[in-house]
């Protein structure tokens, strides 16, 4: 593709009008004509080009500089149009297939440098012995100090079959690690834990992984395998879910809906898709156990429209934050050379009719994405309009959806970033046996589980001692240091990241998880409203009937 060629593409298909596909209906290409104003507008583009290029001081890269401009165009939209790179693009491409090509690895940068959080069991990564704690330095000879997760994570994937180097530095071991590695399949699942909470048949299922085309047959099999464990009532967990395929969250709610319900309304302007109502099929057959659903700031989009129809049809309790409030939907389109473009051309509405997207024309950028302000009374303080649930509860349109229990999560202080990136460091010198006074600790292997038992996490208390050892590191270490009183009254959080981190090293990411949900006061809230989620899931057995 030439110079600006980028600039034409969003050009011509932004000016050309006819979009759709996508979310909603099937991605097509699309095929525009130039007319003689796109001529004029790209005319436009590659003069102000030729004079950077030929007068700008510095250097410049014609291909960032095309994105950017597109982006900038775009941003004038909405914050969610986006256009995407040929890596970017089949990133998102893979990962609504589920799957995609790499080394099985979980990374992450932790204050300075991207480490490697866990290893997929069976893996490239895990037959190479990675590990837990791991420092990324270099991938195929290159330095990757300085790099972002995101830089790291486009070099580690690829095609099939083809090899790359990785280089480590593992605590503990005094020279740096090279593993050669074979790139194959990676399994991306929406549904990433499930297991059972107690005794009482409690089940808990994290749908935390956004809606790919496998998410309702995840769901589904979660289900079965937890019925068949003696699951009678359900917490589902969409906290940080950012959502994805429309059809796969109406697929979800179906799960759970009875026949002949409302799931929810998608409204454009374009004449041919300008409005379409999803409704659960008159043949459904749903689980009507009592279900609570978590949801927090980072639940969006296609989660929102899950946990709006069930809160709608007073089928489930919702537990937790505000969610993000989007409720615009994004058409995909191919474009040449392998790029592509989601652009907005709908909006959800959820059974009620009230809308899910957040106002964003007074906002910026940053504040809409990162700095949303908390309103544990939902839009009702923003002037929302007022809507009914099908039992007469009030709920509110224009802010995303707003809990029914308002529960706010742990920790969202300043202090816990620095107590995250100071309790991984200390970890990951524990489990390699360098804190003095606490061999007991030193793990050479994960031993991967998905089911912990009480025996497992006893294995390593986070008791005196080891608080001992974590003050003396972060007093060592001033880059993780917090004030006594501070790290006095966060000293709860700071346990349940040490008890994570020590349970990920030991048996894996997924047990590292099951283990901190247990001092999550989120979950705490879902599993007390289980009587009042029993209620609406008998209301909604007795309205089967009727409906049929």
């Amino acid at each position: 593709m030439r110079k600006c060629g980028l600039l034409l593409v969003a050009v011509v298909v932004v000016t050309a009008g006819s979009l759709i596909g996508g979310y909603v209906t099937r991605p097509r290409h699309i095929t525009p004509s130039a007319t003689s104003a796109d001529d004029e507008v790209e005319s436009g583009f590659q003069e102000a080009l030729r004079t950077v290029e030929d007068n700008y001081a510095g250097s410049t890269d014609m291909e960032t500089l095309g994105k950017t401009s597109i982006q900038g165009m775009l941003r004038t939209l909405d914050p969610h149009s986006s256009f995407f790179t040929k890596s970017e693009f089949d990133d998102l491409q893979n990962e609504q297939r589920s799957h995609f090509y790499g080394i099985g690895v979980n990374i992450r940068r932790v204050y300075n440098r991207v480490y490697v959080l866990s290893v997929n069991p069976d893996g490239p990564a895990y037959r190479a012995g990675l590990r837990y704690g791991d420092a990324v330095v270099g991938v195929d000879g290159q330095s990757a100090e300085d790099r972002s997760t995101e830089e790291i994570m486009d070099r580690v994937r690829g095609d099939k079959g083809e090899f790359l180097t990785l280089t480590v530095e593992r605590a503990g071991v005094a020279r740096p690690i090279t593993v050669r590695l074979t790139r194959d399949d990676v399994k991306l699942p929406t549904v990433r834990l499930w297991f059972m909470l107690d005794r009482t048949g409690t089940g808990y299922i994290g749908l935390t992984g956004g809606f790919s085309s496998k998410t309702e047959e995840e769901l589904s099999a979660a289900i079965a395998q937890l019925k068949q464990r003696g699951m009678r009532q359900l917490i589902l967990d969409l906290r940080g879910n950012p959502g994805g395929l429309l059809d796969q969250a109406i697929k979800v709610a179906e799960v759970f809906l009875p026949p002949g319900e409302k799931i929810v309304e998608v409204r454009g302007r374009d004449e041919q898709v300008r409005e379409r109502v999803y409704e659960t099929p008159d043949n459904n057959a749903p689980e009507m156990m009592p279900l609570v659903i978590l949801i927090n700031h980072r639940t969006a989009s296609a989660s929102e429209v899950v946990a709006g129809a069930l809160q709608d049809h007073s089928r489930a309790e919702i537990v937790g934050e505000n969610s993000f409030g989007k409720g615009l939907v994004q058409t995909i389109i191919p474009l040449w050379g392998g790029t592509g473009l989601t652009l907005t051309t709908q909006r959800y509405y959820t059974p009620t009719g009230r809308s899910i997207q957040r106002d964003y024309s007074k906002v910026s950028f940053y504040d809409y994405y990162l700095n949303r302000r908390e309103d544990p009374q939902g839009s009702a303080g923003r002037g929302g309009n007022v809507f009914h649930t099908d039992l007469g509860r009030e709920v509110y349109g224009g802010g995303g959806i707003t809990p029914d229990k308002f529960v706010k999560a742990a920790d969202s202080s300043a202090v816990s970033a620095i107590l995250y990136d100071g309790t991984f460091h200390f970890v990951r010198q524990l489990v390699a046996g360098l804190i003095p006074g606490l061999r007991d600790y030193h793990i050479t292997s994960t031993q991967y589980k998905t089911e912990i038992t009480q025996d497992d996490i006893n294995r390593y208390p986070v008791n005196d001692k080891v608080l001992a050892g974590f003050r003396t590191f972060i007093a060592e270490n001033r880059q993780f240091s917090v004030p006594d009183e501070r790290l006095n009254s966060s000293l709860d959080y700071a346990k349940t990241l040490l008890r994570r981190e020590i349970i990920t090293a030991a048996y894996g990411a997924e047990a590292g998880e099951e283990t901190s949900l247990s001092d999550d006061p989120q979950l705490r809230r879902a599993l007390e409203v289980l009587p009042e989620a029993r209620q609406l899931a008998e209301n909604s057995r007795h309205e089967q009937p009727r409906q049929q």
